[in-house]
């Protein structure tokens, strides 16, 4: 069963992660790359061959490894090499990378597998002036009944058991901290809810590492994006957790699922306010669902860029005097310094003038044909005239072979 390769081109930032130290290191995340192309078709199999069940084990064997031994650099560099190979293998070995960081099985005494896992809910918070981080959690029963209310809106199990991070995590603070690092945190979330008595967690504390300035002022309105991490304990035979194998059965249980955040938000929303702002501040909050810590992350991550984009380009249609269906738009890949970004410039329809130019970043949990994807559909929703799509832009800002699309 042959198909052929999509190939990306490689990310430059990506390349600037730590490299193999050792001749042993130096073959091993060639190796993890290698593992990765020969499982790309593991799904199409309803019977796996004995062979790709000795390989998924194996790949999944040297990826704990190197995650134990803190080996951030091998993993990003094994991410490298197979996203410069195919597509599918890159996306293969970061979900079984991602998984193996943010999930763990450990045994109990009396002899039941439990699972931990690391979550995000990622928010907007719209304030006036900003977020500022030496009024955020101190309010400690707002944030107590934060935490329960997880649980009491049936997010998690009410047999499970759930502990939340007392700090709103920056974007920043979240993609500084690697596979490694994510591995040892639902460690540390283990010992904690599994000891009678209180823990260390050094690589938790260390996670809270501080958010970026701002540069609001105090009377500017303000977006910004935080996320609320947390871990549960559950154990694997939970039925609570057990999604239906038909079909319709199981759009049911993740529509009811969806319903139930929803309610969530709702009754959460006051509890996250009294925890983020002091005194008469106000906050109005917009959350995304609930997911494991990467795709939680990346769908935050993935609003926020677009979010900005297109509060870009609306400010530049507004200020060149066309109207929105008098100004055509190209997006594509283009190389800026050390970066992949994804481009999109604004034109004039009649005189062909070039209005804005934003260049939107290409972030690692994408492959270029979603950001395209994403990036059109976005643009569709700002009624332009027109939208192409570009092989690529050259180093003179000039489009290459730029061809309509139509989104959607």
């Amino acid at each position: 069963m042959n198909k052929p390769k999509k190939k990306s081109p490689p990310s430059k930032r990506a390349s600037r992660s730590q490299g193999p130290s050792s001749s042993q290191d130096e073959t091993a995340s060639p190796m993890l790359a290698s593992l990765a192309l020969d499982l790309t078709e593991l799904d199409l199999y309803a019977d796996v061959p004995d062979d790709l069940k000795k390989k998924a084990a194996d790949l999944g064997r040297r990826i704990r490894k190197c995650l134990q031994q803190g080996r951030n650099g091998i993993l990003g560099e094994a991410l490298q090499l197979a996203r410069e190979e195919d597509d599918a293998a890159w996306v293969a070995l970061k979900r079984h990378i991602e998984d193996a960081a943010q999930e763990a099985i450990f045994r109990t005494e009396d002899g039941a597998d439990v699972e931990v896992n690391a979550f995000v809910i990622p928010f907007f918070a719209r304030t006036v002036g900003g977020l500022r981080a030496d009024e955020c959690f101190q309010d400690e029963a707002a944030f107590t009944h934060l935490r329960d209310s997880i649980q009491d809106a049936q997010l998690e199990s009410a047999k499970a058991r759930v502990v939340l991070v007392s700090h709103a995590y920056h974007l920043e603070e979240l993609e500084r901290l690697g596979y490694a690092q994510v591995y040892q945190m639902v460690r540390e979330a283990h010992e904690s809810m599994t000891r009678k008595k209180a823990v260390a967690a050094p690589v938790m504390t260390e996670s809270m590492s501080g958010w970026p300035e701002s540069g609001f002022a105090a009377e500017d309105q303000a977006v910004e994006l935080r996320y609320l991490l947390g871990f549960t304990l559950k154990r694997l035979d939970d039925p609570f957790y057990a999604v239906p194998e038909k079909e319709a059965e199981a759009d049911r249980y993740f529509a009811k699922r969806a319903e139930r955040f929803r309610r969530w938000t709702r009754d959460a929303a006051p509890l996250l306010e009294r925890c983020l702002v002091a005194g008469d501040r106000k906050v109005e909050l917009d959350f995304l669902y609930q997911d494991l810590f990467y795709g939680g992350k990346a769908a935050g991550a993935a609003e926020h860029d677009v979010l900005q984009m297109l509060a870009f380009l609306q400010q530049a249609i507004d200020a060149s005097g066309n109207a929105a269906d008098s100004v055509d738009a190209i997006a594509g890949p283009a190389d800026i310094g050390d970066d992949l970004v994804f481009r999109i410039n604004l034109y004039a329809a009649a005189s062909r003038e070039l209005l804005a130019s934003f260049d939107k970043p290409i972030r690692t949990t994408q492959t270029q044909e979603d950001e395209a994807e994403d990036v059109l559909d976005a643009l569709s929703s700002l009624g332009l005239a027109s939208l192409s799509l570009a092989a690529r832009f050259e180093d003179d800002g000039e489009p290459v072979d730029p061809r309509p699309v139509s989104p959607g």
